[in-house]
């Protein structure tokens, strides 16, 4: 990867190494103009696809590119590639299923994807810097044939700043110009445009001396880079394309059947654009969507561009093509294109099927009043059974999901049900009806609804969607995660036709099954798939992938990189309206601040989560429940992240989710509760994976007090991976060493515990605190300690733990006693870790 500002030499050595290699070498090269359709710079690779699935348009491109062993792939402006292109390369160089050079401009935006490969060590990064003064002397000397004037070169040098592009381009403006000239052999530079000028002035002064003809060409490439040679000739002529050519404005690429134009410098295709006043802009569009409606819009690439240069052009708009493009955008991701382009056509007559386009495309993003004052507008009497349903199912998901509305949502299906009558459609209604069933913690009504649907070999592919989604996140819950993947499997067959974020919410759904069946380093994978978009105009897919990684990391343990992840999401899911996937992303933001120590963080993220409440939203109450423990437990009080815990436990219980109430006994057992083992009975032998056995004998072990036992549990959990409950186990069976004496046990378990909460970021976690301090006190004396070193009065205690003030005077009074000291300030200073920040 070869990095540095625009023009010092970064094409020209990659290309250079590149023909030095005689293998098969396929190069693109990235443009501003292409960066806004998917897979841009390679959708030519894809060939005539129907597909709007970005993973297969990635394995299509993927395989045209690595066809050979030794196959080569040159990028040029790698920092401008849209998101699919950038994880196209990524996936090339990360699986070396080819060699990879690649340019990239610094001091722009790039995309992670691109980033991580010098990061990552996949790609070798060689900064080029700007040329010295003698470089550039040499540089100057070279191209001219002959000698300059030092006062020259000085002037040249401090112009360009060494950059090596800006120095040609003033070497060719000033000859083009007249006022670089040699006299007496020696080439002087003379004239403001030489001293002055930068390199768009440059540019544009070249341009003035080419003729209408070669600026006709020009026009037409930059307002569709790259473009195919013969499309170009069509349109422009073939003498005035050659002589740009000759003139070196711009580049003809062969690449396998394909021969494309494009600018010599992208600069150039900017100065040229900015200078095309509006009437001759839309007269070139025009000229542009007649001459690639019929070659180019075989692809969802194509389309789209083919309908931007619609939206602005004196041909006249086309509906249909505008509302498949907006399909095509929100099947690759790009809401706000979605957006743009379905208004385009909701304006010029497209009707219900551009409206609930731009109505979803509007709901992701947070716009939800908008998103329903689109569907409101249309009449649902007026609407036959097949537009009912287009009509009601984005509308209810508005109202329930993201409104909040539930009783307008039944409304809207009770209107569905009433109506429909077609079976396809029929099954679609029901897929929908399991969505907010499952929502509303009625996981048994929704799984049996979903598996209905299911059963259907002919059910249509957004009646699969809603059933696979609804499975996606019941089946975890309940215990049965393992049951989904031959359903994602038949998601991932199927064409997206709803729109594409169903993708990663499947993806979702996916890694969190993988994850609650201890499956992590699977799980880990197949969230890497997605988690390279991070596009404004693709910002709530990427939050989803970052949801989706933290849900694999929080198991892990790594919690300042859930932090990272989570917060970023949440930052990325801010809109007018709160968006429904901000919850499981601030549930697991908690989890990450409290394992930490990080009370009041902990806290206040909890309280944002509460906007999340209601019946909509009730699939994770359980787990709000097991937050409120998290956030307890950081902040001292273990009683009542034991007693909270376990009306978690009960909650998910009741609700039927098994593997939410298995989780939740464990962190009781986590905190301490010697009670937790007895109720796994009867609930640990129905939920599947690897984590429940772990989980049951960890608890045995703090109800026994039994070290070894506990030392066994953090050995399994960290072959699993689940580092954070690793160190718990370990710190608890420190303690139970201690309580009995082996000193020798007690050092090693203390020193696995700490051991593990370092690779955790420095865990806080209440058993960890406990190993820290071996000293001889009940739960409840130890409890009542950490809160009087939190600067907590004995009336405060007292009212956190729902005791008489009495009682914590008699507790501190019986510690003391233990431990030799005289006073309660005495207890907190001794509990008080020294690099505390209470």
């Amino acid at each position: 990867m070869l990095v540095g500002a625009a023009g010092v030499g970064k094409t020209t050595l990659a290309r250079a190494v590149t023909d030095s290699l005689g293998n098969d070498v396929r190069w693109v090269a990235a443009t501003e103009s292409a960066r806004s359709v998917p897979l841009g710079v390679f959708a030519h690779l894809v060939g005539t696809t129907t597909s709007r699935d970005p993973v297969a348009l990635l394995s299509a491109a993927r395989e045209a590119l690595a066809a050979r062993d030794d196959a080569v792939v040159g990028v040029d402006d790698a920092h401008l590639l849209d998101n699919l292109s950038a994880t196209l390369l990524h996936q090339i160089a990360m699986d070396r299923a080819a060699r990879v050079v690649c340019t990239v401009r610094s001091g722009e935006p790039v995309p992670d994807a691109v980033t991580s490969l010098w990061k990552d060590g996949y790609l070798q990064r060689v900064d080029l810097g700007s040329f010295t003064k003698t470089e550039s002397v040499g540089l100057i000397e070279t191209e001219l044939g002959g000698e300059i004037e030092e006062f020259s070169a000085d002037v040249m040098w401090q112009s360009s700043g060494g950059n090596a592009l800006y120095l040609r381009h003033l070497i060719e403006g000033g000859l083009d110009a007249g006022v670089l000239t040699p006299v007496n052999g020696i080439w002087q530079l003379r004239g403001d445009v030489a001293l002055t000028a930068g390199l768009t002035t440059l540019l544009e002064m070249r341009l003035r001396r080419v003729g209408a003809g070669v600026r006709t060409a020009l026009e037409f490439l930059a307002l569709c880079e790259p473009l195919a040679i013969e499309v170009l000739c069509e349109l422009a002529g073939d003498a005035p394309v050659e002589e740009a050519e000759v003139r070196e404005l711009i580049c003809v690429v062969v690449d396998g059947d394909r021969t494309e134009a494009r600018f010599a410098h992208p600069l150039l295709g900017e100065v040229v654009r900015s200078n095309i006043g509006t009437v001759a802009a839309r007269r070139r569009r025009g000229a542009l969507v007649r001459a690639l409606r019929g070659r180019d819009t075989a692809t969802a690439a194509g389309r789209i561009r083919v309908a931007q240069l619609c939206l602005h052009s004196d041909e006249a708009v086309d509906a249909g093509l505008l509302t498949r493009a907006a399909k095509d955008a929100i099947s690759l991701h790009d809401l706000p294109l979605c957006e743009r382009l379905g208004r385009a056509a909701l304006a010029a007559g497209a009707g219900l099927a551009a409206a609930v386009l731009v109505s979803r495309a509007l709901m992701w993003q947070g716009h939800s009043a908008a998103a329903e004052e689109i569907l409101a507008q249309f009449a649902p009497d007026d609407l036959d059974e097949l537009e009912l349903v287009r009509w009601g199912v984005p509308r209810l998901s508005i109202l329930f999901w993201h409104l909040g509305d539930v009783d307008r949502a039944y409304e809207v299906l009770d209107q569905l049900d009433e109506r429909v009558r077609h079976p396809a459609l029929e099954l679609v209604v029901a897929g929908t009806r399991s969505g907010m069933a499952v929502h509303e913690n009625r996981i048994d009504e929704a799984l049996k609804i979903a598996d209905n649907v299911l059963a259907r070999p002919d059910a249509p592919e957004q009646a699969v969607e809603w059933a696979a989604f609804t499975c996606g996140l019941g089946l975890p819950l309940v215990g049965r995660a393992d049951e989904f993947a031959p359903i994602f499997a038949r998601v991932q067959r199927g064409q997206r036709i709803t729109d594409g974020m169903i993708n990663y919410m499947m993806h979702y759904c996916d890694v969190t099954a993988l994850s609650y069946l201890g499956e992590l380093d699977t799980a880990q994978r197949r969230a890497d798939e997605y988690t390279q978009f991070t596009s404004a105009g693709e910002y709530t897919a990427w939050a989803i992938s970052r949801i989706m990684t933290a849900a694999v990391d929080i198991r892990r343990g790594f919690l300042p990189k859930v932090i990272r992840e989570a917060e970023q999401a949440i930052a990325a899911l801010n809109a007018e309206a709160s968006l429904p996937w901000l919850l499981p992303a601030r549930l697991l933001l908690i989890r990450a601040y409290a394992g930490l120590g990080r009370g009041s963080d902990a806290a206040r993220v909890l309280q944002d989560a509460g906007e999340h409440t209601g019946e909509f939203m009730a699939l994770y109450d359980p787990q709000l429940l097991l937050a409120r423990a998290w956030v307890a437990a950081a902040s001292g009080s273990t009683t009542l992240a034991i007693e909270l815990a376990g009306q978690a436990a009960d909650a998910a219980f009741e609700s039927g989710q098994l593997a939410v109430t298995t989780d939740a006994l464990h962190d009781a057992a986590r905190f301490g509760d010697r009670s937790a083992a007895g109720r796994f009975d009867g609930v640990a032998a129905f939920v599947r994976g690897v984590l429940v056995e772990p989980q049951v004998r960890h608890a045995r072990g703090v109800a026994d007090g039994d070290g070894s036992a506990l030392d066994a549990a953090s050995a399994d959990f960290e072959t699993l991976g689940l580092l954070l409950s690793a160190a718990d186990a370990a710190a608890q069976a420190a303690s139970a060493h201690q309580q009995a004496g082996r000193k020798r046990a007690t050092a090693e378990s203390s020193a696995r515990a700490f051991r593990l909460a370092a690779v955790c970021g420095g865990a806080e976690t209440p058993a960890v605190r406990s190993a820290a301090h071996p000293l001889p006190l009940t739960t409840r004396e130890r409890e009542i300690a950490t809160l009087i070193a939190a600067g907590l009065s004995n009336a405060e205690i007292a009212h956190r733990l729902f005791l008489s003030i009495r009682t914590i005077e008699g507790h501190i009074y019986r510690a003391c006693s233990k431990l030799d000291l005289t006073d309660r300030s005495q207890l907190g200073d001794l509990i008080q870790r020294p690099d505390d920040p209470q």
